[in-house]
């Protein structure tokens, strides 16, 4: 845009709609589009510039006032084009303004010395009283984010780290708080050191300060009634409504957060969704959902995690102080009333009961309910296989991924089965294996880790885990036959082992080369970083197939995949699959017999079930 000097006339005409400056030299304008008569009662100080007044602008559906600016004080604040803004209640202060803005009714927004934005604010997740291990930063994603975590206590890694983030943030930071375009901003008290991108919505807030607020056109961010957000950062898409409150937090792509819901130090990624309770130190990956108001999510590792009314995590073992924390790995549910004392580690698409307070570990029973209401605490091994909520849950979280494809920064792996789960299932048949074997195959129960396992739900564990891992060998068996990577030559020699990096399922190896990559000044910049990710992702299917093959040779007894052992597998998984819609049928009509569900929903259900998986049986 260029700019020019006012005229006489112009002063004139401001003047004389009550308008004043400290020094009307200061003052440029457009030099095509200015128009003084749409100026009132505006007070200014220091450097303004201010764009053209030139449309309407729609404050409310369907009602449409000129753009101008009217009962406002500005010092050294740059307005675009076409701007509403009026009934500021004290000033506008060391702020860029884009075009198409509304500002109404705002008591105060300024920049300060030191602002920060909420980028390089570094927080303590998971060991509340612990060093700071995340780094915020408007690129951050789900996988950056459990890096860091996981691999805090490495210097060299958190020095570089740090080196990539400090050139980010100075590559992008600007020296005054800006406003993106077509940003509404209204009946909201105090904006400080906020940077706002375009196309967001700011209704009632009561305090922004020291953030930075990453909408765009087509994932605009919300900001709505009694919200208070300091020295967070808050990503495309998400809303943060009813009198939320916001501390030193990152807000990943299309999170919800709502109904006085609080957090701090805790971060959120893609499509999270939290009302009502609290968060304190929680790493919540990908969908991870809280509903209610009693509910405390503290000190815990979370993603696609559903939390039941009143859970409750405990961190804090009153002698050392709140530095305990653990993991609910993917897919893990709490039911009402839940209380999990940390330190504890639960696996995958676990449900947990009651309150467990002996800390457990049961990464070698994934799928699996944790029951802890009375004084024997006793495990159901693989149970949630075949459950009806499992089923329903599995298919739709890609439904409900609502980020648009250019607002995609964290990555989100929707595999239920996959090397990750599959290596731990092995481990919980080969566990009970073990159990039965050493306490003889006659006992009613079996202890594992202070857990009792009835030998009904031991013998029904190992069945079902040998199960799911038919559908896994025939489902991979699928997919690298269409992918062509049948006969593709092995990356590795030996079963890696894999990880779950916020969502990333990738193996070891990977995560160890980035990590010697990043500390090596290999990958130069964050988006190097991000690149890197994206590439394992793509590559996804390719590393499963590696292990896979491993597993086929342990299952099958040899290392070639002959037409014979195809067959076998093909064989294998046709009759796993049967097996298991048969087990989430009896499941969904245990259910009904319960009373309250419809006879039409059930049978809706168990049409739409045949109907699904009549598809992927392998001829």
């Amino acid at each position: 845009m260029a700019y020019r000097a006012l005229t006489d006339n112009e002063i004139f005409i401001l003047e004389n709609n009550n308008c004043w400056a400290e020094d009307w030299s200061k003052i440029e304008v457009d030099e095509d589009g200015f128009q003084p008569k749409f100026l009132h009662r505006v007070i200014f100080y220091g450097d303004i510039r201010l764009g053209a007044f030139e449309k309407n602008v729609e404050v409310s559906k369907g009602f449409f006032k000129h753009s101008g600016i009217n009962d406002a004080t500005l010092r050294n604040v740059t307005v675009g084009n076409n701007c509403l803004i009026e009934k500021i209640g004290n000033y506008i202060h060391n702020y860029t303004i884009g075009d198409d803005c509304l500002i109404a009714n705002v008591s105060v927004m300024e920049t300060t010395e030191g602002a920060t934005y909420g980028q390089g604010n570094v927080i303590s997740v998971l060991n509340e009283a612990g060093d700071g291990n995340i780094i915020m930063f408007p690129e951050l994603s789900s996988q950056f984010a459990a890096l860091m975590v996981k691999h805090f206590k490495d210097k060299d890694l958190k020095n570089a780290i740090r080196r990539l983030v400090s050139e980010e943030i100075a590559r992008l930071t600007p020296a005054v708080s800006t406003i993106g375009n077509n940003v509404k901003i209204v009946n909201s008290k105090e904006i400080t050191n906020t940077i706002i991108h375009n196309d967001c919505e700011i209704s009632g807030a009561s305090r922004l300060c020291d953030c930075t607020i990453l909408s765009s056109e087509h994932a605009n961010v919300y900001i709505g009634t009694g919200v208070i957000c300091e020295n967070s950062i808050i990503s495309e898409g998400s809303s943060i409504i009813n009198s939320a409150k916001i501390q030193d937090c990152f807000i990943g792509e299309t999170c919800h957060i709502a109904n006085g819901f609080t957090a701090s130090q805790s971060v959120f990624f893609a499509n999270s969704y939290m009302a009502n309770g609290e968060a304190c130190a929680a790493f919540c990956g990908p969908f991870s959902v809280s509903h209610h108001k009693s509910t405390l999510l503290i000190g815990g590792m979370y993603s696609f995690y559903n939390a039941g009314s009143a859970t409750n995590f405990s961190n804090h073992a009153y002698k050392m102080g709140p530095l305990h924390h653990g993991t609910l790995e993917r897919g893990c549910k709490t039911a009402s009333g839940s209380h999990v004392v940390m330190p504890a580690t639960i696996g995958a698409f676990s449900v947990c009961f009651g309150k467990i307070t002996n800390h457990p570990h049961t990464e070698a029973l994934p799928f699996s309910y944790i029951i802890a209401y009375n004084e024997e605490p006793c495990i159901v091994p693989g149970r949630n296989i075949a459950t009806v909520g499992l089923y329903r849950d599995v298919r739709k979280w890609p439904k409900r991924d609502l980020r648009p494809q250019s607002s995609q920064k964290s990555i989100i792996n929707f595999e239920w089965l996959s090397p990750f789960t599959a290596s731990e299932i092995v481990r919980g048949k080969n566990t009970l294996k073990a159990l039965k074997k050493a306490s003889g195959a006659t006992s009613d129960c079996y202890i594992y880790n202070g857990y009792t396992i009835k030998a009904s739900s031991l013998d029904k564990g190992i069945q079902l885990y040998d199960v799911a891992l038919r559908i896994y060998m025939g489902e991979m068996l699928k997919k690298a036959k269409h992918l062509d990577i049948l006969d593709k030559p092995l990356e590795q020699h030996s079963i890696n082992v894999w990880s779950d990096l916020g969502g990333l399922l990738l193996p070891d190896y990977e995560e160890q080369r980035i990590l010697e990559d990043i500390k090596s000044g290999s990958l130069e910049t964050i988006e190097d970083v991000n690149d890197r990710f994206k590439e394992i992702n793509s590559n996804y299917y390719r590393y499963a197939w590696d292990w896979t093959r491993f597993l086929i040779e342990h299952y099958y007894g040899s290392k070639d995949i002959s037409e014979t052992i195809e067959a076998q597998i093909i064989d294998d998984y046709n009759d796993a699959l049967k097996t298991w819609i048969s087990e989430i049928c009896k499941d969904a009509e245990k259910e009904y017999s319960m009373g309250d569900v419809d006879k039409e929903v059930l049978e809706d259900f168990l049409e739409k079930l045949e109907q699904e998986n009549s598809n992927t049986i392998i001829n």
